[in-house]
């Protein structure tokens, strides 16, 4: 029994090297070893490499709670997204870790499982009791204003892809001109009309998108078709495509993300329509496989490092000065074209809505 005890003794975790051990190894005071600790100046160049050598010597490591604690800052970003299963979130969560990490902070990454008013707050609720210096959010606004959540006190607060106005510090794809390149494009090579399929009806991204092609179309003129539902998924593409695949005088398809073009395109295939010959088609994100589809997809590339780096500086520069920001940031899209965009084939021109014919 004796015995047992002196073996577990034995392996007790060793006491953590403090800052009195630093400081009698240097000859300092503890005063000092802060100083150093904290990268404050007015320490002698002679007295700071003193402390670093009795640092490296015994394996101090600074306390990072206690640091907190009487700075008053963690050093550490929340997150909260809802999901992590698409290109967007993913992409734009890397960044945001990278960045973070570039400038000295955490990242505390916050899923919440189903977008309802209860896990946003249990989601900040989190996070306070997590403690951090700023919150980023990668959902729709609309969640929070239900939500009643209680904001952490002097936390900050940017919102990613959302139709936050200006109720909040917003970074965003300039969502509505991606899409207006997208439907520009395709009438540039002289399609009549051009169809859509849209995102969830509940997502801020998708009804920007739908309202952005539809603008476009009346402002030149051209005849709009009815918008055909999606999901973001490739199935909801594969579904849109066969109803399509089957709808007179359709030459060109936007669909609102290349998920769902991958699936429209397979549906085409199957129904024996080619593209471009028959069908042009563009998605949105430029995700990094859109090369390797058959055709090679054209698609409006989203910047998702640049918004992630925006909104770390954003959440930032809240967090120096203390004092919230308000308004949207929209970070540029560009279309990328690819093999998948011709004009039409004369024969399915002719039979497009609002086609005039030659007979």
């Amino acid at each position: 029994m004796v015995e047992g005890a002196a073996r577990r003794a034995g392996r007790a975790r060793p006491r953590r090297v403090s800052m009195a051990d630093v400081a009698r190894r240097a000859g300092v005071s503890s005063q000092t070893v802060s100083r150093v600790s904290n990268g404050y100046e007015g320490v002698l160049p002679g007295t700071r490499e003193q402390v670093l050598r009795a640092m490296r010597e015994l394996g101090y490591r600074p306390n990072g709670a206690a640091r907190a604690l009487k700075s008053g800052e963690f050093r550490t970003i929340g997150v909260i997204v809802f999901t992590l299963s698409t290109t967007g979130n993913m992409r734009t969560l890397d960044a945001i870790a990278t960045s973070a990490a570039r400038e000295g902070y955490a990242i505390t990454l916050i899923p919440v499982a189903v977008p309802t008013a209860a896990g946003v707050r249990g989601a900040f609720t989190r996070l306070e009791e997590l403690a951090v210096d700023g919150i980023i959010v990668i959902m729709e606004v609309r969640l929070l204003d239900t939500a009643t959540v209680s904001l952490p006190p002097d936390v900050q607060v940017v919102v990613v892809d959302s139709d936050a106005g200006d109720r909040y510090s917003v970074v965003d794809t300039d969502q509505q001109d991606g899409a207006r390149q997208a439907v520009g494009h395709l009438l540039s090579l002289g399609h009549r009309t051009v169809w859509h399929i849209t995102g969830p009806p509940e997502s801020f991204a998708s009804r920007r998108r739908a309202e952005a092609w539809r603008a476009t179309l009346q402002a030149a003129g051209r005849p709009v078709p009815p918008p055909v539902p999606g999901d973001w998924s490739a199935e909801s593409g594969y579904r849109a495509g066969l109803a399509l695949a089957d709808e007179p005088g359709c030459t060109a398809v936007f669909a609102a993300n290349d998920q769902m073009a991958l699936g429209l395109l397979r549906a085409l295939h199957e129904r024996g329509r080619t593209v471009p010959g028959d069908v042009s088609v563009v998605g949105f994100d430029d995700s990094p496989d859109c090369g390797s589809f058959i055709p090679p997809l054209t698609s409006v590339h989203q910047d998702f490092g640049e918004v992630g780096r925006r909104c770390v500086s954003g959440v930032l520069r809240q967090i120096r000065t203390g004092t919230a920001e308000r308004g949207t940031t929209l970070v540029p899209a560009r279309l990328v074209v690819r093999r998948s965009t011709a004009a039409p084939n004369a024969a399915e021109a002719a039979t497009a809505p609002g086609a005039t014919s030659t007979a």
